[in-house]
């Protein structure tokens, strides 16, 4: 890892030693495959986001679901705030169950454009919560959504006039025998006595019925979780959707596409404000996109965006109402190297997050992490080496082209404390980095129960010999060796991970499986 002036960006002072490194342990998986289980396209993870409190996950996958997970450890021993003024220290490292999931997004089919609109979650942002119910936005390739997800308690039907020994309420029906016909009851109820015989237990009394009781619904004390599309924020981009933010402000979050990004208010979904556009007049002067956007975290007027091209723009949206010129401009001046076809592709930016102070923006291209300083645009204050054995491999990058994975877009989080960077690589690994200056913490871990496990060499195999171990693949193949002899694999790939907002626990997705870690 290289570090530029990381005194002078409002980092810990190198005078202070770097904290030690963090041990990492497995905290529990959600939808783990067992040996030899094929996954389901649908099945696999594409978005994942922490809520600001820390108590809820969510996820969403390529077949349009949204899971939602909940705190246990806290919500079984009282709330945060109770146990906080009890000055009680949690001990336990968090644990999350299962709480509810829903339909977010269905397939589509623009039939203006003959275009197929898959229902993948690109991505989700959790809103402010309101009267005890959750609200989180989700997005596919062209349309937002509001969810509402909160407790609703069960209405049932009662006062009736017969009585429970004489009929069968709420819709529910006796066991009977398949081949006798059975009397029906007034609300569903059905007697387990054939229609032609005339019961003695159910006689009308002399006069009749004194007065007619309608059914009557009353709620119960039993509660269900029910999630509710309250807005759907549609027909605003011409291309597929890559980000979304909340505003600091609570009632606005903008949405990026390749050429736009727009601001959007919650509570109005049929018109939005464009406030940033590079698209050109003629389409052939295109030279970069944009491939994430986000709101300054603190100041709701500031936001930042990144483009294929490795830069950063940072936006204020005081200075007018289209946003086409940045006040500050974030990008790495690099010596000037022979470059080669896939050197702008490698610098395309795939996502950037601000640090919770605002201050800091993490940054994520194809071979590095990048940590940048909002008041220093001279470069980026440090940078971490993902998987540096690609680059000097040439052959090797043609054939990350020709099987897409170049194109892989990783995510990137920060700690709360803003101490720590992580992002994921291939072979379901991920890469945990220190950011105080002088710091050498720099982990992997793998998505597994073992997530300290080291890869060895398949001892079947023949040693190999120094000048083997760099080989370059043959066209095709998804598998190779890196500079340390170990294998990796392209078709497994850790792309989505979120690092919990006030303390040391990573969720990080690996296909199906949600895998999660404390330190």
């Amino acid at each position: 890892m290289n570090w530029n002036g990381a005194e002078d960006a409002g980092l810990p002072a190198a005078s202070l030693p770097p904290p030690p490194p963090l041990e990492w342990k497995f905290s529990q998986v959600f939808g783990e495959r067992t040996a030899g289980e094929e996954v389901q396209e649908v099945d696999i993870i594409s978005a994942i986001e922490f809520d600001k409190s820390g108590d809820h996950l969510a996820t969403g996958d390529r077949g349009g679901r949204v899971v939602l997970f909940e705190r246990a450890d806290v919500r079984d021993r009282g709330s945060r705030r109770d146990l906080e003024r009890q000055d009680y220290s949690i001990s336990r490292h968090p644990e999350f169950r299962y709480k509810t999931e829903f339909q977010s997004h269905e397939p589509e089919f623009d039939y203006l454009k003959s275009l197929e609109i898959e229902e993948k979650i690109n991505k989700i942002r959790w809103c402010q919560t309101a009267n005890g119910a959750l609200f989180l936005l989700s997005t596919n390739d062209k349309t937002i959504k509001l969810w509402k997800v909160h407790e609703k308690k069960v209405k049932r039907i009662s006062k009736m006039n017969m009585d429970d020994s004489q009929a069968i309420g709420n819709g529910s029906i006796a066991s009977s025998s398949a081949n006798s016909p059975r009397a029906y009851l007034p609300n569903g109820g059905c007697s387990e006595r054939p229609y032609n015989h005339l019961s003695s237990d159910f006689l009308f009394p002399p006069g009749g019925f004194p007065s007619l009781h309608l059914p009557v619904v009353v709620m119960c004390q039993e509660t269900s979780l029910v999630a509710r599309c309250r807005r759907i924020y549609a027909h605003a981009h011409d291309y597929h959707i890559n980000s979304i933010s909340n505003n600091s402000d609570g009632e606005t979050f903008i949405s990026a596409d390749d050429l736009r990004i727009n601001l959007w208010n919650l509570e109005i979904s049929n018109q939005s404000f464009n406030i940033v556009d590079v698209k050109p007049a003629n389409m052939e002067d295109l030279t970069e996109v944009i491939t994430s956007a986000e709101f300054h975290p603190t100041h709701c007027n500031m936001l930042a965006y990144s483009s294929s091209k490795g830069s950063i723009r940072l936006i204020d949206l005081r200075q007018s109402a289209l946003c086409d010129n940045h006040f500050k401009l974030f990008e790495e001046h690099e010596a000037p190297v022979p470059k080669s076809f896939f050197t702008e592709i490698i610098a395309s930016i795939s996502d950037i997050k601000f640090a919770k102070d605002g201050r800091h923006i993490l940054s994520r291209d194809y071979m590095t992490l990048k940590l940048w300083d909002i008041n220093m645009d001279s470069g980026p204050v440090a940078t971490f080496q993902i998987h540096e054995y690609l680059r000097p491999k040439l052959l090797q990058l043609c054939d990350l082209y020709e099987n897409d994975s170049i194109f892989d877009k990783f995510e990137c989080c920060l700690s709360g404390d803003g101490l720590r960077v992580a992002t994921g690589s291939y072979n379901n690994l991920f890469r945990v980095f220190g950011c105080v200056p002088e710091s050498t913490e720099a982990t992997t871990l793998e998505a597994s129960k073992n997530p300290m496990r080291r890869h060895v060499q398949n001892p079947a195999r023949p040693a190999r010999s120094l000048g083997s171990l760099t080989r370059v693949v043959r066209r095709g193949e998804a598998t190779g060796v890196d500079a340390n002899g170990n294998s990796y694999d392209f078709t497994t790939k850790l792309l989505h991970l979120a690092w919990h907002p006030t303390e040391n626990s990573i969720a990080c997705a690996a296909a199906n499986s949600l895998y999660m870690y404390y330190a």
